[in-house]
């Protein structure tokens, strides 16, 4: 009887994980495709690392992965301006509040926020931790919530061999590491995040994705520089 209660839980794992892994775009993301916003607006991002830059940095990266998914973002630099303006430069004041208000503002369908939970030097490489939230301004729905953890390896291999190319590849890799900009990570990290958003009106293939197979909501990998 036990050994069936085991097979059985077993059983059920494997279904329900499997079942995760068909959905579609179209059902992880029904709100977004009901909605179909055309006009974001990205909030500076929310740091909670020791990286004073990382905000302003990541700032500037966000808005080509949803340009190129075929969404009109309105201009960083100009937003930026005016949430100062407004006093709305921390988005941590609207992460969870209404945010009707920047669709009025703005003329914004929907708000983009992140937030940068890792990003730092680390070993042979550079490791970030990004999350981002796309909030409805009619709704106040989520309708994208998605995250990614990468590595990125700045290590550098070299043809010589013995003690000597390995104390020139730890040279090297700790050149590169140093000269490699943080914002490289972050943009690596933004095109696994976006590469899964369904596509915007600009794009051909606007509603034409929804029977695509959905990625995970949380993304770790390791990429090469």
């Amino acid at each position: 009887m036990k050994k069936f209660l085991i097979l059985l839980a077993a059983t059920a794992l494997l279904v329900s994980c499997g079942s995760a892994s068909k959905l579609t775009r179209g059902e992880v993301y029904a709100p977004l495709y009901h909605e179909a916003p055309v006009t974001l607006l990205v909030m500076p991002p929310i740091n909670n690392t020791a990286n004073v830059e990382a905000k302003d940095l990541l700032y500037t990266s966000i808005s080509r992965p949803l340009v190129e998914a075929g969404y009109y973002v309105l201009p960083p630099i100009l937003t930026m301006d005016i949430l100062k303006a407004e006093s709305a430069y921390d988005a941590e004041l609207f992460f969870e509040a209404p945010v009707g208000q920047f669709g009025t503002v703005f003329g914004a369908d929907a708000v983009i926020f992140s937030v940068i939970d890792k990003w730092a030097k680390q070993g042979v490489g550079i490791s970030a931790k990004i999350r981002y939230v796309m909030r409805s301004t009619r709704t106040n729905e989520v309708l994208f919530d998605r995250s990614c953890d990468l590595f990125l390896d700045t290590s550098v291999s070299t043809s010589s061999k013995g003690l000597l190319g390995l104390v020139l590849d730890v040279a090297l890799t700790a050149v590169n590491t140093a000269l490699t900009d943080h914002i490289e990570a972050a943009r690596k990290a933004n095109n696994y995040i976006f590469s899964d958003i369904p596509f915007g009106k600009f794009s051909p293939l606007y509603q034409q994705d929804q029977d695509w197979k959905a990625e995970p909501a949380n993304v770790k990998a390791v990429v090469k520089d």
